[in-house]
């Protein structure tokens, strides 16, 4: 049952801190296991995921669209323009300062997503490591 498949390689990446998975990831997961599923099945099971609210579709900045469990607490996003590493974080005062500016030009607010994008910190001690490297070859 692909269904059941994709649905707990989700859930055992979410439990291992990895919530955000491409369909390509998918794919190599379920072949890693074993499963001779296609990659035009993954595909049609991430969309009716999403349809049903089991998953929630992003585009980070990237061709490919990457998937997490849909869950009810909202969260925003934090995405490495380096490595493309995802990070979640809730701010209340974010949260609190969207609500005033939608009200502020006549808005009820029904939905939002946030997404900040910069370079991590383990990037930039690469980035930093490799340019002291290339100073000192010099």
């Amino acid at each position: 049952m692909p269904r059941l498949r994709i649905l707990d390689i989700f859930q055992k990446a979410a439990a291992n801190g990895e919530r955000h998975l491409t369909a390509d990831q998918v794919f190599s997961l379920l072949k890693e296991e074993g499963e001779d599923v296609g990659l035009a099945t993954v595909y049609r099971v991430l969309s009716q995921f999403e349809v049903a609210g089991i998953l929630c579709r992003h585009h980070f900045e990237s061709d490919c669209a990457t998937y997490e469990l849909g869950e009810p607490e909202h969260h925003d996003h934090l995405v490495c323009l380096q490595c493309g590493k995802v990070e979640e974080f809730v701010d209340v005062d974010i949260e609190r300062r969207q609500q005033e500016i939608a009200e502020r030009y006549g808005y009820k607010l029904e939905h939002h997503t946030l997404c900040l994008y910069g370079i991590c910190k383990e990037c930039r001690e690469k980035n930093q490591k490799k340019s002291e490297g290339t100073a000192s070859a010099k």
